[in-house]
């Protein structure tokens, strides 16, 4: 491929990335029709492909792409006569007047996001459905994030279409009096769209990192919307804290432990707003498991280097994150505060009860960590199995190269 063509594709890409949710959300509001969006907007960028290597990239893609996503619709809805009547009845429908002003409502994508998280809705299905919407990742992506075989997710996706569609769940930012009730989840799918990018390593990093700053920037359009909620503003102050340390977690495509990553490349800028973030949040004195999460961020960042981490305090704030939001996942990080603090007995004593619960079989990490605590412990044999188990389950490559050093070492 020549090289205007490569620069094409890459425009391609990149538009992808940053357009994808936009553009579908934009056809949902014209259509009403969730499944006809999303084709359409396949077929869009599909066009780019074919056409911008030989035209050359537009000035504006987004554009470009919505309106050619938005021909394509119209096209498609006039060859059915029921298309054309909805098309119709879509254009002099009048603002639903429970709905925002449309001044009040910053970003297009923040429609499709409450929509998806309509209480009508199975948790996991809106969450689901948005990061295929907003996000644009695929079945298997989403199936890999919530731990799930793709054909079921697939199932999910479908019925929580219908859902909307049979319900006639509005597309709508909801009215001030329901926003506090869908917030649990669209927070979490803001967090989950972070962490998709946030977690892979290598080439894959390359390609999904936008959708971190794609989170982080719907979670200050959010904090903008809701200004009077803090866990907005804590879930934007743990993202831009986690952020900070992005460029340390890898090196030579090998996972860096928190505690021997390069704290003098980590993003002072970020870590301050997060900072200041997280007391905003604090002030509005309504404390949610995501300022906790953010609190014990922000201890890490404070610490100029792992020597002086303020552990009783994390132990502390694990402790509090454990009565807010509880989980084994939450258990089995306290267990390595806890061990810092009273001894790796006691913080493996805590993982051997995460264990014995079995609500964390098959999760890399809880072997991971009792690995670590043997090696501390001085116990190799039994650290050498705990991280070859882990090998087996870990999903990167970045941590399957981390865990092999680990078992070279011993």
């Amino acid at each position: 491929m020549s090289a205007p063509d490569d620069r094409a594709r890459e425009a391609v890409e990149a538009a992808y990335r940053d357009e994808w949710g936009q553009v579908v959300a934009t056809l949902i509001g014209v259509t009403g029709d969730w499944d006809l969006a999303e084709d359409c907007a396949q077929d869009a960028f599909a066009a780019a492909l074919a056409t911008w290597p030989r035209d050359g990239v537009p000035r504006n893609p987004g554009a470009w792409l919505t309106t050619a996503a938005r021909n394509r619709a119209t096209d498609r809805l006039r060859r059915d006569s029921a298309g054309a009547a909805k098309l119709r009845e879509r254009a002099v429908l009048d603002r639903d007047p429970a709905e925002p002003p449309p001044d009040e409502i910053p970003d297009e994508r923040l429609r499709l996001i409450f929509t998806c998280c309509h209480p009508a809705l199975p948790f996991p299905a809106r969450v689901a459905l948005t990061l295929r919407t907003l996000a644009g990742l695929s079945t298997a992506e989403i199936a890999r994030a919530f731990l799930t075989a793709e054909p079921a997710m697939a199932q999910r996706l479908v019925r929580a279409k219908r859902k909307i569609r049979e319900a006639g769940i509005p597309y709508r930012v909801p009215p001030a009096e329901l926003l506090p009730g869908r917030l649990a989840a669209v927070l979490a799918v803001l967090y989950l769209i972070f962490n998709e990018g946030y977690d892979d390593d290598g080439d894959e990093q390359t390609a999904r990192r936008a959708l971190t700053a794609e989170a982080i920037r719907l979670g200050r359009v959010l904090v903008g919307l809701m200004p009077g909620e803090p866990e907005p503003r804590g879930l934007l102050a743990l993202m831009l804290l986690h952020e900070a340390r992005r460029a340390t977690r890898t090196h030579d495509g090998v996972l860096v432990t928190l505690e021997h990553q390069d704290r003098s490349r980590w993003d002072r800028a970020l870590i301050d707003e997060g900072v200041a973030t997280l007391d905003a949040a604090l002030a509005l004195a309504r404390t949610g498991p995501y300022q906790v999460q953010a609190a014990i961020a922000a201890c890490h960042a404070g610490a100029p280097d792992a020597a002086s981490t303020d552990w009783p305090q994390i132990a502390a704030l694990y402790a509090r994150l454990a009565q807010l939001a509880p989980s084994p996942v939450v258990d089995l990080n306290r267990a390595v505060a806890v061990a810092m603090v009273d001894g790796i007995p006691a913080g493996l004593r805590m993982v051997d009860e995460v264990a014995a619960s079995g609500l964390l079989d098959g999760y890399h990490l809880l072997p991971a960590t009792r690995a670590d605590l043997l090696r501390r412990a001085g116990r190799a044999a039994e650290a050498k199995e705990a991280y070859e188990q882990a090998l087996e389950l870990a999903p990167t490559d970045a941590e399957r190269r981390y865990l092999a050093s680990r078992l070279r070492e011993l």
